[in-house]
């Protein structure tokens, strides 16, 4: 909490929501709308996109509304440093989402190069948010190096699959105190919902919404899920039976005693 209130703290910043977008697959005239319905506050854009062919993307994300390169395409740590640096000099903020992924047709993250770019990025300033697959020892790793936040994948990225890797998931939840922020894989707004009950600190989202038959409703789908699963989170969920039944509150004697 900070100022009686539930926000994100990434980095040493303060966001309300809960809910980073990303811009992959958007027509001009729907990145606003959707980035307005889930009232998100941290917008992911690949570097590789981030051209003069596709300025009206970055014109029609609001200004409030921080825009966090990607290094999507990146084949190892040099090539994300690189990435990560030039979407500075572009205008984008010093916070970047190190993705690095060697394999094109399961598109699984490179999680040491990825901890050996996450090194390299902190030490110059950046508040790197890392895409790893879901390993206790490597979001450790990650701590060490400098990272402001762990993004595990829940299932292949584009996949939306849900969350293939829940157990994985569920441990880095337990055992790391940076934000874990869930990425890649949702596809429908229950289980983002889920991840969050699972005491996640986010959701990152692309194709699960920009995908979908409206994306403006499934992006405030998105939100809301993100939002109702948080509070899930605090309130404290309910006690699960093993077996059989158990009335509440207790029944106190039959009619018939």
């Amino acid at each position: 909490m900070e100022n009686g209130r539930d926000q994100l703290v990434i980095g040493g910043k303060s966001f309300n929501s809960r809910f980073i977008l990303g811009s992959g697959g958007y027509h001009a005239d729907s990145i606003r709308m959707a980035v307005d319905e889930a009232g998100v506050e941290i917008v992911t854009m690949s570097v590789r996109r981030a051209q003069p062919e596709t300025e009206s993307i970055l014109n029609y994300i609001p200004d409030h509304v921080t825009l966090m390169a990607n290094t999507s395409g990146a084949r190892d740590a040099r090539e994300a440093v690189r990435a990560a640096r030039l979407a500075r000099e572009l205008g984008a903020s010093d916070f970047v989402k190190v993705e690095i992924m060697r394999d094109p047709k399961y598109m699984t993250p490179d999680n040491l190069e990825v901890v050996r770019a996450t090194e390299e990025l902190a030490e110059e300033g950046f508040k790197v948010l890392a895409c790893v697959m879901p390993d206790l020892y490597i979001a450790r790793d990650l701590i060490n190096s400098g990272a402001a936040a762990v993004m595990p994948i829940a299932a292949p990225r584009g996949s939306n699959r849900g969350l293939a890797s829940k157990e994985f998931i569920q441990m880095l939840v337990n055992e790391i105190d940076i934000p874990v922020i869930i990425d890649a894989g949702l596809g429908r707004p229950s289980q983002a919902c889920e991840v969050m009950e699972m005491g996640a600190d986010a959701v990152s989202c692309n194709s699960g919404v920009a995908t979908s038959g409206n994306i403006p409703m499934m992006a405030k789908a998105f939100g809301e899920a993100v939002r109702a699963g948080r509070r899930a989170c605090l309130a404290g969920l309910g006690r699960v039976l093993e077996a059989g039944a158990s009335p509440f509150p207790p029944v106190q004697g039959f009619i018939s005693e």
